[in-house]
């Protein structure tokens, strides 16, 4: 039988690891159109006047349980691991650990090797609560959120700002379309499942896409993050701009939340740990903002008079009617079948990695269908063995490759228990109720970045991307494994990708492989 490989998502320098299901090229040309004019009377935001005075710490909004753990000084490298995943667990930079432990070549490291740490910080990041976790987070009460008709009432440039985006289709190739600023801050907001309310801050914090209509060029193509500053990606256009943002929230606090991230480096050499008593949601805009800063305006960034007082002229108090917690520390998974026929052997192709690209949750398992591969058999096809739903549920959104699956069946993903599919064609359509078993659609490369036709699948919980293994979460953050069919979810800490199904006393190794027993699975 031949080789398939699966290959999912924005690979990295390391070639030890294969990477995430997710983020995806788009080129920007942005003009401001030759016959556009501004309205006469725009409507205006709330004035930019100091906000009232809101408490550095809210004790109801508290997420935390007990005291940060002891900071360790040294790692002893597992299989899998490579010094960026190491450098990002700890929070410090790359370049550090280079220089604390004398490397030349980040790409070589032995098992068993002690990497060194830099010394443990002496202060902590700031105890101000910028925003809850249901406010980066698409959770409960964003879907209400109108960004087409908010953007519509917005003076700046953000109102005749279009991108051209690009969606990849069931056989590999990219379609692309020129979306309005709306219709891609709607997308991040989906695919990241960030709250579209921070991203528009964020866009004008830094940039004044809301309020200014005459922007420079650099402002236009990098409102977020510099050419420079972008390690030679290109992250040029709105849609890479707003991906790459919510994908750093999203690494900050989820990194913290289900991988006991402590503390930060900024680009200057500060190194704070974060201070106890923060909220994951304050922690990823902390994070967020560190990235390419020095500590002097960083302070200023994270204060009630910076990225918070842009946020409460638009949007008011974020923490009103937050939901707290986001996730009960009670919770439990409904039953979940697996997602393909009984009685058909697939291949576990990938343990737990992003939901959504790399700084979401390790909350994915990657699974190839049992399609007889011929020479000529593109690695991108449509699968004739169908995906099916793994719950009773209503479909709350498909095309453009995913399903989600809304099992409590309001038909708002950013509600209780849901299931993303992805690189699905032939998909179901929206508003359809659905038992165990039904089918879903075809396995296939439509959607997200994929070199290869396989199913990729996560869950979340009120918007927020559930880790498939949660060993490494801090305490207070614990969440149910990934069980589907008996088969639980078992991580390794620090490898993306890996990982085994156990079930009983049968272990099953994700593999990338399709001629090796060790990943066949079947129920």
């Amino acid at each position: 039988m031949p080789l398939l490989l699966v290959l999912t998502a924005c690979v990295r320098d390391q070639p030890q690891i294969i990477v995430i299901t997710a983020t995806f090229p788009s080129q920007v040309v942005e003009v401001v159109p030759a016959d556009y004019t501004p309205p006469p009377a725009p409507i205006v935001p709330l004035a930019l006047s100091p906000v009232p005075d809101v408490p550095a710490s809210n004790p109801t909004l508290d997420t935390v349980q007990g005291q940060t753990a002891e900071l360790v000084t040294d790692h002893t490298v597992q299989p899998g691991d490579t010094l960026f995943e190491i450098a990002q667990k700890y929070g410090v930079s790359l370049e550090s650990l280079l220089t604390v432990n004398n490397i030349t070549d980040a790409n070589i490291i032995a098992v068993g090797q002690v990497i060194k740490l830099p010394p443990a910080p002496s202060q902590t990041t700031p105890i101000f609560k910028i925003i809850p976790d249901s406010r980066l987070v698409r959770a409960p009460g964003s879907k209400a959120f109108d960004i087409a008709g908010f953007i519509a009432t917005q003076p700046g440039y953000i109102r005749q700002a279009t991108d051209e985006v690009g969606t990849r289709q069931a056989n590999g190739a990219e379609l692309k379309l020129t979306l309005t600023a709306a219709q891609v801050l709607e997308r991040v907001a989906l695919e990241y499942s960030v709250d579209p309310r921070l991203l528009l801050t964020i866009l004008e914090y830094r940039a004044g896409w809301l309020s200014n209509l005459q922007l420079q060029p650099d402002q236009i193509t990098h409102p977020l993050i510099t050419i420079a500053n972008s390690g030679g990606i290109d992250r040029s256009g709105l849609y890479r701009q707003l991906a790459w943002a919510a994908n750093e929230l999203n690494r900050g606090y989820y990194a913290w939340k289900t991988r006991g991230l402590k503390l930060l480096e900024m680009a200057d050499g500060t190194r704070l740990t974060y201070a106890s008593g923060l909220n994951a949601g304050t922690i990823g805009v902390q994070y967020f903002l560190s990235l390419n800063n020095i500590k002097a305006i960083w302070e200023r960034d994270v204060s009630q008079n910076g990225l918070y007082r842009i946020y409460y002229a638009y949007f008011g108090d974020p923490f009103l009617q937050a939901v707290d917690p986001l996730v009960p520390i009670t919770l439990e998974q409904p039953p979940l079948t697996l997602p393909f026929a009984a009685g058909k052997i697939w291949y576990f192709t990938g343990g737990p990695h992003g939901g959504w690209n790399g700084g979401s949750a390790w909350a994915a398992l990657d699974f190839a269908p049992p399609d007889e591969r011929t020479a000529e058999m593109p690695l991108c096809h449509t699968s004739k063995y169908p995906v099916t739903a793994v719950a009773p549920g209503v479909i709350a959104r498909s095309g453009d490759g995913v399903v989600m699956l809304d099992l409590d069946n309001d038909a708002d993903e950013s509600t209780g228990w849901t299931i993303f599919y992805l690189h699905l064609t032939d998909v179901i359509a929206p508003g359809n109720q659905v038992n165990t078993g039904d089918i879903l659609g075809y396995s296939s490369c439509a959607g997200g970045f994929s070199t290869a036709t396989h199913l990729h699948i996560a869950r979340r919980f009120n918007g927020e991307w559930l880790p498939a293994d949660c060993s490494q979460c801090i305490p207070g953050h614990e969440r149910p494994a990934f069980v589907m069919s008996g088969w639980t979810t078992i991580g390794i800490a620090n490898a993306e990708y890996q990982g085994y199904l156990d079930k009983d006393t049968t272990r099953l190794q994700a593999e990338q492989g399709r001629t090796n027993p060790v990943n066949q699975i079947s129920w």
